[in-house]
């Protein structure tokens, strides 16, 4: 494996909430071959297909399932791991689901932040932390304007109001603690677009919605053809949260809560239609579309994220275009689907996908790849 971060998770013990979701398998699995010890906390994964199921036994010290609305089970797994770094993705991530259960929402994406803070701060915890949140805490007036940090938080739906105050969350506990306490180390926050890539089985998001229709023989049914989103590859948000790691533990500035953008470049905001014809394009005659499905659910009309800052205090930037992301994604469905790969194969491709994200990176002289 390419090595990547200055090596600066080798030996570090990685307390990482949500590790059985899609992006926390993913974070898992590079953590891993970087030389990180991660400790995973998490829901257990889901039924069916998923990316966790891919994972090798050894990819953690330990792996807990556990909910983040339980404050005792948080704050034993915080006591035992005696993380160098947390990072925290565990959270109800589905605009859908929100509408169903919108207490459970906010208790898991808000309260359960708030136990994983005072978790630490009960410990007494060094470790940098960063809190992953989504492009969706932004107030979306739908100007067509790149959301920037220091734009309004907000949100007219359950779920975007529960990533805003998680932000708000953050920023108050490092103010009001953290900031104040020498024993406790630095927080950040990061807020990425829309994820795609091999390994999500979510409900109600496009790429997984596809594959389902690929496996079922029936049409995909499209929602909202025209609403544009930042599409980008699973690798490129959560290089920027390793990136983001990386800062804090190099120079812990407890001055301030940042919080980045990961977004991809404008070339890569597309429609919800541009997305699945890429596919197609790329897994012919895989599955039709039906575009006469309603929303049961109010949506922007378009997200945009600007991520110069990362760039300015990171050296950050998207590695893969819209066709390679894309290109990559359908790479992985296939191989599982088309081809019946088992966990060996399907763990053997996620690898060299990392691998190859590095190298890109490293071609483009990014300092995280070298």
């Amino acid at each position: 494996m390419v090595n990547a971060f200055a090596g600066i998770y080798k030996g570090k013990r990685i307390l990482l909430t949500g590790h059985t979701g899609f992006k926390g398998g993913w974070m898992s699995l590079w953590l891993k071959s970087l030389g990180a010890q991660v400790t995973g906390f998490s829901l257990p994964p889901p039924d069916g297909p998923n990316f966790f199921g891919t994972l090798p036994l050894d990819c953690f010290e330990k792996s807990v399932f556990g909910d983040l609305r339980d404050s005792t089970a948080v704050d034993r797994i915080v006591s035992e791991c005696g993380a160098d770094v947390v990072f925290h993705l565990a959270a109800q991530p589905l605009v859908g689901v929100s509408y169903r259960e919108p207490v459970s929402t906010f208790m898991t994406n808000a309260i359960g932040t708030i136990h994983l803070l005072e978790a630490l701060r009960k410990a007494c915890s060094p470790a940098a932390v960063v809190i992953v949140t989504s492009d969706k805490c932004y107030r979306n007036n739908d100007d067509g304007r790149p959301f920037r940090e220091s734009d309004p938080l907000g949100g007219k739906d359950v779920y975007s109001m529960s990533k805003a105050v998680t932000e708000l969350i953050a920023n108050s506990w490092h103010t009001s603690f953290f900031s104040q306490a020498p024993e406790l180390g630095p927080i950040a926050t990061g807020r990425a677009g829309n994820v795609i890539g091999g390994g999500d089985y979510a409900e109600d998001r496009i790429v997984p919605d596809a594959v389902r229709a690929y496996l079922n023989g029936q049409p995909i049914s499209l929602r909202n053809p025209l609403a544009t989103r930042p599409w980008q590859h699973v690798l490129e948000s959560v290089s920027g949260y390793l990136a983001l790691g990386k800062q804090l533990i190099e120079k812990p500035d407890k001055s301030t809560c940042i919080s980045l953008n990961f977004g991809p470049s404008a070339e890569s905001e597309r429609s919800v239609g541009d997305l699945l014809e890429a596919l197609l394009s790329t897994w012919p005659g895989a599955f039709d579309v039906n575009t006469s499905a309603a929303s049961p659910y109010s949506e922007a009309a378009r997200l945009s994220l600007d991520p110069s800052k990362a760039k300015e205090h990171l050296g950050w930037q998207p590695v893969w275009d819209f066709s390679t992301t894309v290109a990559k994604t359908a790479e992985w469905y296939r191989l599982r689907h088309e081809s019946s790969a088992d966990a060996e194969a399907l763990l053997a491709l996620s690898l060299q996908q990392i691998s190859d994200y590095t190298e890109d990176a490293r071609a483009l002289n990014i300092p995280w790849a070298n």
